[in-house]
């Protein structure tokens, strides 16, 4: 699908959520009542050698924010998992947290016949409950496998993260608080352990403090051969 199709139903999509919740106003694609600035792409850059392992800050602190249950059942989710990886030649190993990457050409996107998954104008893919169908597609077409499927009711939702069952949902990079101009849950929890591996920042800002590291060290996105150009950026792997 070419990038004016996509753009096309993904403000299709937007105008028919808008509708849904009341006249004029949309879910997602305010921010606190300002439309979301193409000039900005937020980001992140995960410092390896900096997340220890057996470290579950960033998923606790996600669970909280996000109001899930942090348990890991058939019926639970998680927006963020730890994954312990190891050289098989080197014997090295490193821990990272996996989260949905916020690709710039996202293939949940692609594959949603609704519109429901759709990419704000400052990167961040989000999923609109009003149009999701949970057909599920684009959990099929995550290359990440950063998606989950909610199978049974929600209760004590948080007013900023709708939630619902037989719909799908994933790291949305704490849109709320950004909105709000603050950082994300877990890149905050980090920072409070003392561990500061998470680096949230707007990638477009030649400026920014997560511009400059990454111009600075090496880093890697997942599975770039794709050529999804994630927004999430690993360093040390």
């Amino acid at each position: 699908m070419n990038s004016g199709r996509r753009q096309f139903i993904g403000r299709g999509g937007a105008m028919l959520a808008g509708l849904a919740i009341a006249p004029g106003m949309l879910l997602y694609d305010l921010a606190h009542g300002r439309p979301a600035s193409g000039a900005v792409r937020w980001g992140m850059l995960i410092d390896t050698s900096r997340c220890e392992s057996g470290c579950d800050d960033c998923v606790k602190a996600c669970n909280k924010e996000n109001g899930l249950s942090g348990g890991t059942g058939p019926a639970d989710v998680q927006w963020i998992r730890k994954l312990e990886l190891k050289d098989s030649r080197t014997g090295r190993g490193v821990s990272l947290p996996m989260m949905c990457q916020h690709c710039e050409e996202p293939p949940c996107v692609d594959v949603c016949p609704t519109a429901a998954s759709f990419k704000r104008a400052d990167g961040i893919v989000l999923v609109d409950r009003h149009l999701c169908i949970g057909c599920r597609y684009c959990m099929m077409a995550c290359p990440y496998k950063a998606r989950s499927f909610v199978h049974e009711p929600v209760h004590d939702q948080k007013p900023d993260v709708p939630r619902g069952k037989g719909t799908v949902e994933s790291c949305t990079l704490c849109v709320q608080r950004v909105d709000r101009g603050e950082t994300t849950a877990c890149a905050e929890a980090c920072a409070k352990a003392g561990h500061k591996a998470i680096l949230f920042g707007n990638l477009n800002d030649p400026g920014s403090e997560i511009s400059r590291r990454i111009k600075a060290v090496a880093s890697t996105q997942i599975r770039a051969d794709l050529g999804l150009n994630p927004g999430l950026h690993y360093e040390g792997l």
